[in-house]
């Protein structure tokens, strides 16, 4: 894993609100594999959920509001025309054959396979179904190995092809089995700046270190609850309900932030750190499901939860000694809480803006 910045944490969560949808939950996440350097059969697996599949083509064939099994047969045509049509792969330059294809309604998301004989050369796609799809959806490549985290490899809207490394050649290689999750979770906090943005609102006024154990452990489990039961299919989020929980997730940011500066004490902390920590479960959760558990979904829910806390014990401890040295100082310590709320407040008013609008 490339070296965490840590000196550019707090430069970083304040100045870059820009870039700060840490789970990007408009994903098609997609594995592609040749069966060997030399072979012509090509394979390729593309996860997303029912309500992006959607927006492709009209997946509830009966109308009943939900997609089964037997809409997803009853519109093998369809998503021959809308979705694998749109996505040509080509190997050398020359077109891939189409063989066979087929679609699975899993637990939370819809699996789609398909076949190709393809010529000698590197594959290449391109993924026209972005232009149909609203913009700000990605597709991510990952290794098409059981349990490898996916590389960083994706194509959206101003890039829509992508060059399909071969065996060993992928970001994905590098790690791969439980630890691949582990380290999903861990750069997933790494680069999730509305998750630093929070946890640094709730830690301004956290306290001696006893409080900041009780906080950081309501947050723990709060979001363990929602990842575990979304992942485990007990809570489905569509397109519609994952919007508003990244719109909630920036609400919670703006919340903290103005409890910062309005209240001097903070009884209920603890309290509210657990009821935001159950919507940010949510927030994992849609990352880890775009990522594509497959049939790993105890491996990947635990490792990337473990990934999760890690990453975020990291962030506390770098965190914790400048703020307890803060915290010595009254007068500069009040005058760092205002003027850090004021610049989380401005970044979650960003966020909530942007995502509420879609």
């Amino acid at each position: 894993m490339t070296k965490f910045p840590w000196g550019a944490l707090l430069a970083g969560l304040l100045l870059l609100p820009s870039g700060a949808s840490a789970h990007d939950a408009d994903i098609l996440y997609t594995q592609v594999r040749r069966a060997g350097p030399a072979e012509a059969e090509v394979r390729q697996v593309v996860t997303l959920t029912a309500g992006t599949l959607g927006l492709l083509v009209p997946a509830d064939a009966d109308g009943d509001g939900t997609v089964s099994q037997a809409d997803l047969d009853a519109r093998r045509p369809s998503l021959e025309v809308g979705v694998w049509d749109a996505m040509p792969l080509t190997a050398g330059g020359q077109p891939c054959a189409r063989t066979s294809h087929a679609a699975l309604l899993r637990q939370t998301f819809v699996e789609l396979s398909a076949s190709f004989t393809c010529p000698e050369g590197p594959l290449q796609q391109r993924y026209a179904v972005l232009s149909v799809l609203p913009a700000g959806y990605r597709v991510i490549l990952g290794s098409a190995v059981e349990g490898e985290m996916p590389g960083a490899l994706f194509a959206d809207a101003a890039q829509p092809s992508l060059a399909i490394p071969g065996p060993g050649q992928g970001a994905s290689s590098a790690v791969s089995g439980f630890g691949g999750w582990v380290g999903l979770g861990l750069r997933h906090i790494f680069e999730g700046v509305d998750h630093l943005a929070f946890l640094l609102a709730v830690l301004l006024v956290g306290g001696g270190l006893k409080r900041v154990l009780l906080l950081v452990t309501s947050f723990t489990v709060a979001h363990s609850i929602t990842l575990g039961a979304t992942a485990l299919g007990w809570v489905v989020l569509d397109g519609d309900r994952v919007r508003w929980v990244e719109a909630a997730i920036a609400a919670s940011i703006i919340y903290v932030a103005v409890e910062n500066l309005v209240l001097r004490e903070h009884r209920h902390r603890a309290l509210i750190t657990f009821l935001f920590g159950l919507v940010h479960g949510f927030g994992f959760a849609s990352v880890l499901a775009g990522y594509g558990l497959g049939d790993s979904v105890v491996k990947g829910l635990v490792g990337f939860n473990l990934g999760v806390e890690l990453g975020q014990a990291l962030v506390v401890v770098v965190l914790l000694p400048p703020l307890r040295m803060l915290q010595r100082r009254p007068a500069v310590h009040r005058g760092a809480v205002r003027v850090l709320s004021v610049c989380i407040l401005a970044a979650g008013g960003y966020w909530m803006v942007e995502r509420a609008l879609g």
